[in-house]
């Protein structure tokens, strides 16, 4: 009974433990994908030919800074605006004062303010682009509000690491102690520390064992069942974050549970007879 009670705390710790790890990973992901709706608007010369402008596509789409590019043709242009405003500039104008202009996606890893900086200087210098435009602010903005939760997010899951070894540590710790009489009885009849600890392992194995993999399908099942909740959420979840996440809750069990019983054994092997009441 003790040792399943044990089994039950290291579980629920396991299961917090990993659904920060979840939620940190998940926030990446988020991030990420909201990195990479910001976008490069590069507007092209009235007087730019077909042949040019499919030639810069192509280039762009061969960038290594570029996620996606979309084309925006004036006609598209145009009507965007009058979808918008209401009304089409084109009537009291008399032309179309819209150019054609490529929509630039740029990769999470380049969208800080600094990047963005180096790469609207080597597009302006493009003879059929007339100019470069994003929105400065709103991704100093982002990624400025990024980088807090990320810190946030980071500090909240290494606090709650030392609060889950503490916990662990103590409860095995207990569940040890109680068979120090045991240990003794062993050490008295000339056992080998090694052999004295070999039980006391193998059970920790498999409670650290069994612990991770309760945690992982509970953790599991939770995240199936915010998936219900908001089928959107399916695109920053990913199998190889699940894989992760999974993987360190399990490993942690083991390292943990593991590591506890391994000193906590020696400690009670180093007591002398009068400390053991």
């Amino acid at each position: 009974m003790q040792w399943f009670t044990t089994g039950v705390s290291t579980t629920l710790v396991l299961i917090l433990l990993g659904a920060v790890s979840f939620f940190v990973l998940f926030a990446h992901n988020l991030s990420e994908s909201v990195k990479e709706q910001l976008t490069v608007t590069v507007l092209l010369d009235k007087n730019a030919s077909a042949a040019e402008t499919g030639k810069l596509q192509r280039r762009l789409q061969q960038s290594a800074y570029v996620a996606a590019v979309d084309y925006i043709s004036e006609q598209k242009a145009l009507e965007e605006q009058v979808r918008v405003m209401g009304s089409d500039p084109s009537e009291f104008l008399g032309e179309n004062p819209y150019t054609a202009s490529f929509e630039v996606h740029v990769k999470a890893s380049y969208a800080n303010a600094d990047s963005l900086a180096q790469i609207t200087s080597q597009l302006k210098r493009q003879a059929v682009v007339d100019d470069v435009i994003y929105q400065r602010e709103l991704v100093e903005a982002v990624n400025d509000n990024l980088h807090r939760i990320s810190f946030i997010l980071l500090g909240l899951a290494a606090l709650l690491a030392l609060v889950s070894f503490a916990l662990i540590n103590n409860t095995v710790r207990l569940s040890i102690y109680s068979g120090r009489f045991i240990i003794r009885t062993m050490k008295l009849v000339g056992a080998g520390w090694g052999f004295i600890r070999r039980p006391f392992m193998v059970r920790s194995f498999n409670l650290g064992f069994l612990s991770g993999l309760f945690a992982d399908a509970l953790l599991y099942g939770g995240i199936q069942a915010l998936l219900r909740q908001d089928s959107s959420l399916a695109q920053y979840i990913h199998t190889d974050m699940l894989v992760a996440v999974g993987a360190a809750v399990l490993l942690f069990g083991l390292l943990l549970t593991l590591g506890c019983t391994y000193f906590s054994v020696g400690r009670c092997l180093r007591m002398k007879a009068g400390e053991l009441y």
